[in-house]
């Protein structure tokens, strides 16, 4: 059974009514399948769907936050 929760709805910052969204989903592709975060990019949070969405696996969401840290730095 899917379960998402969302955890946090950020402003985005290059559109006036965009949001960022991140959720935990739990056996997003069917029973006993892994949970992951779902980070869905909304340019109009009216939306039905987010106009981009990515899902990480639990497994490498430490991995993941240490890239999106190091590409901050280099920015």
């Amino acid at each position: 059974m899917k379960k998402t929760e969302i955890i946090r709805e950020i402003p985005l910052a290059s559109a006036e009514n965009g949001v960022i969204t991140v959720a935990t989903v739990k056996e997003p592709y069917g029973e006993d399948s892994a949970p992951v975060v779902s980070v869905g990019i909304w340019l109009n949070k009216e939306n039905e769907e987010p106009d981009w969405k990515v899902h990480i696996p639990v497994e490498n969401l430490d991995e993941v936050i240490a890239a999106l840290q190091e590409a901050k730095r280099t920015l």
